[in-house]
This record gives structure tokens, C-alpha cells and sequence, in this order.
């Protein structure tokens, strides 16, 4: 089960001067390297670079990172919120077989990972719809350019 306390990045525990030099390596174009107390030397590989330059530059605008595995699991009540929803209306969703699950007892379980796929499902949906609504209004001759933006 997730913990946040323990997930969490706080920019507040790092000083101001080093949150800055290290996003200032993390900006140059050479990647930066680990050196362990014996000197030995590693590269750091181009898709964990990406994501370390990134929680570097959000700490360093002062914002939290809360890192977890795509297999934690949700309670349904979590879950709902993660999506803006009702926890019920989640566990409608749940029920109906739109949203994998299991059980902890008696207690449903969510993957953030079966989150974020059907958050990207219902994202994609939602971007669909709007297309088709925008092309209607558009055929049907009700979309005036010249209007858009007027008051």
C-alpha cells in the first residue's frame, strides 16, 4: 500500500544552492555521471537521465514528487480520487469490468498501472467525442470563425 510519507520528495529538505547546481548539470547536454567514493565511474542511461533531469527541474520550481510503482495497489476510495470521481461511481466502473481488480479479503484493489491505462482509454474517448461534436457543429454551418473570441 502506498505510504506517501515515505514516497515523497520534498524540495524543502535540500538547500535552495543545491537544488540549484544540480539543475544546472542536468541542463548541460553532456549527461551526468555517478562517482562512488572509490572513484569508479558509471553512465547514467538516456531514460533515467530524462527522468532525473525532470524531478531535478520540478524540485527545483519547489514542487513535491511522490514517486510509486505501477503495481501499487489503490483502495477503491484512492482510486476514485486519483480520477476525480465518486468512490461508487468507481466501483460501478469496477463491477462492470472497465477497470481491473482484486481483493485484499473483502476489500477491492486497483494497480496504479491499470489506473493510468484506463485513464489514457477514457482521456482518448473524451478527446474523440469532442471531434466529433466540433465536425457536426462545423457540417451543420454553425461554427462562425468571425465570432470566436468577440464578446
Amino acid at each position: 500500500m502506498l505510504t506517501t510519507r515515505m514516497n515523497r520528495l520534498d524540495p524543502s529538505l535540500i538547500p535552495d544552492d543545491e537544488l540549484a547546481e544540480l539543475a544546472r548539470f542536468f541542463t548541460k547536454p553532456d549527461h551526468v555521471a555517478l562517482i562512488d567514493g572509490q572513484g569508479n565511474r558509471t553512465h547514467i542511461p538516456d531514460a533515467l537521465f530524462g527522468h532525473l533531469a525532470r524531478i531535478v527541474r520540478l524540485m527545483s520550481e519547489r514542487k513535491a514528487i511522490v514517486m510509486m510503482p505501477e503495481d501499487e495497489a489503490f483502495t477503491t476510495q484512492a482510486a476514485a480520487n486519483y480520477l476525480g470521481m465518486s468512490r461508487q461511481f468507481f466501483v460501478n466502473l469496477l463491477e462492470k469490468g472497465e477497470i481491473p481488480f482484486h481483493r485484499v479479503g473483502t476489500h477491492r484493489r486497483v494497480t496504479f498501472k491499470d489506473l493510468l491505462d484506463y485513464e489514457k482509454k477514457r482521456d482518448k474517448a473524451r478527446r474523440e467525442s469532442m471531434d466529433r461534436l466540433a465536425d457536426e457543429v462545423i457540417a451543420a454551418g454553425k461554427y462562425d470563425s468571425d465570432y470566436v473570441g468577440e464578446e
